[in-house]
């Protein structure tokens, strides 16, 4: 447990959650926009709850209007998960959702009735409006591709149980899950200013991705059993051999992030905090409710 000396101060810890009620309603009022995509089960209010002081106390210094397009594609990310996950039955329905998706990402209209691509559709029209996101396009655009990519090649593991399995680095090498888009939806909104090297922090945003995908896949391993999904500790590797992996990834963050903290350090720290946040959540709670 954390020593009483260093929790943080009621007032500040106050100041975040009252920022994270805001978003919160957003990202409900969001949720009732797009009901087909956000049914009760398993979306309920922990779920809005949970993305809504994740992303918060990760940059307590924002707003709820700066924290909207990380939050909002943060949701929309479970939608397509729950959508090829839970839901399709064949490798065709998967196609149709990733061509959805695609559909809408350098730009073009969503099709009418289609909740998925209007959603999606309109987090980048929010994130176009920024000075940030003319250099960084192309990165996001291909930050959806290698999500519904990596989305893909789970649904045919978990759908074809005699195919073998990846192994641990093939795992964590396509482990785009989605956070790397959350990441840059944040570095977009947020900064109004060149970075110092942007490919430094796209890379550290991934690796960054491959450390909270093995504490995710700590946290949901009984699910992940039950329901039939990939993970980390199921590929047929010792506990302690993902154990001594997830720390040599954190070390290789902490160095690759020192740098960057004193050129770009408001995005190092989001990155940073994301990483301690996930260690105490995971095996405490999970942001999915009850199917």
């Amino acid at each position: 447990m954390t020593a009483i000396a260093d929790l943080l101060a009621p007032r500040e810890a106050g100041a975040v959650c009252a920022v994270a009620s805001h978003v919160q309603r957003d990202l409900i009022a969001c949720a009732g926009a797009y009901p087909e995509l956000f049914p009760a089960k398993p979306f309920d209010g922990p779920f809005f709850s949970t993305i809504a002081l994740a992303n918060t106390f990760c940059a307590p210094w924002l707003d709820a209007g700066q924290l909207r397009p990380a939050n909002r594609i943060t949701m929309w990310i479970f939608a397509v998960d729950r959508l090829m996950d839970l839901l399709a039955t064949s490798r065709a329905e998967i196609d149709e959702i990733v061509a959805r998706c695609l559909a809408v990402v350098d730009g073009g209209p969503a099709p009418a009735g289609d909740e998925l691509a209007g959603l999606l559709a309109d987090i980048r029209a929010e994130l176009a409006t920024s000075p940030a996101f003319p250099g960084l396009a192309e990165i996001w655009q291909d930050d959806v591709r290698r999500m519904l990519e990596s989305m893909t090649r789970d649904w045919q593991w978990k759908a074809d149980p005699a195919a073998a399995l990846p192994t641990l680095d093939e795992y964590l090498a396509g482990a785009e899950f989605g956070y790397s888009l959350v990441f840059l939806s944040h570095w977009i909104a947020t900064t109004d200013t060149p970075v110092t090297d942007t490919g430094a922090l796209v890379s550290a945003g991934r690796l960054v991705q491959q450390i909270i995908r093995i504490l995710n896949d700590y946290g949901t391993y009984q699910r992940d059993v039950t329901w039939g999904d990939v993970n980390a500790l199921l590929l047929g590797v010792d506990r302690e051999v993902v154990d001594a992996r997830l720390a040599a990834l954190i070390e290789e963050a902490g160095e690759r992030l020192a740098p960057l903290m004193e050129t770009d350090r408001p995005l190092a720290v989001f990155l940073a905090r994301h990483i301690t946040f996930n260690q105490g959540f995971y095996g405490l709670a999970d942001y999915w409710g009850s199917r």
